[in-house]
């Protein structure tokens, strides 16, 4: 007898917040657009294709092509599927510490207190 098999979509098993936050984080860490893609097409599939599509202002059909990997949605695109599924993109740093960033930030806010802007000569 034949053991019968059937694809695996990820969409069922995002049941969660939690879960969809640490697919979602996982994904981002590797770094793959095509995965990202893909990720986020699951990730709106489980919250309701139809809903994310009318929350972002798009058409369903586009947001499937957006969301497929090889397709290059624009930034403004991702920025409303993201906000459309209630997540948001932190930015931490990759192998460094926290500290030259502080140092950077605290440089530039220095440079606000102390002339606002610089002219070039």
């Amino acid at each position: 007898m034949a053991i019968k098999t059937y694809p695996f979509d990820p969409s069922e098993a995002l049941s969660s917040e939690e879960d969809i936050a640490e697919y979602l984080s996982q994904v981002l860490e590797e770094g793959d657009q095509d995965e990202i893609l893909r990720a986020l097409g699951y990730v709106a599939k489980a919250r309701g294709m139809t809903q994310i599509a009318e929350a972002t202002g798009l058409g369903r059909e586009s947001l499937y092509k957006a969301l497929r990997p090889g397709a290059k949605p624009s930034f403004a695109t991702i920025s409303k599927v993201l906000a459309a599924l209630g997540v948001r993109i932190t930015v931490a740093m990759s192998h460094a510490s926290a500290q030259p960033v502080n140092k950077a930030v605290a440089k530039v806010r220095k440079a606000k207190r102390v002339g606002g802007s610089r002219k070039v000569a």
